[in-house]
């Protein structure tokens, strides 16, 4: 199975630089944490964003309508 991520990362340690393979290592290992800390923080949001819900559709059942509106006070023990 493809990774594309393994692919660029394979890639950019392959490139030819005018430096050793220790800062060609090092920038690999860079790129490599920064895009698994931003997909860590996706995760993070994302699993977040799933508690809030399930929070919000919990509590909804709880809450009962709520109307601005008087009723009118009608006596219907008074004869017409």
């Amino acid at each position: 199975m493809r990774d594309p991520f393994e692919e660029s990362l394979r890639d950019l340690l392959n490139k030819p630089s005018v430096h050793d393979d220790d800062a060609c290592l090092g920038r690999v290992l860079k790129t490599a944490n920064r895009q698994v800390g931003a997909g860590d923080l996706f995760a993070l949001i994302g699993h977040w964003l799933q508690a809030l819900m399930i929070a919000v559709n919990s509590g909804s059942g709880h809450v009962a309508p709520v109307s601005r509106r008087e009723t009118p006070n009608y006596s219907f023990d008074k004869a017409d």
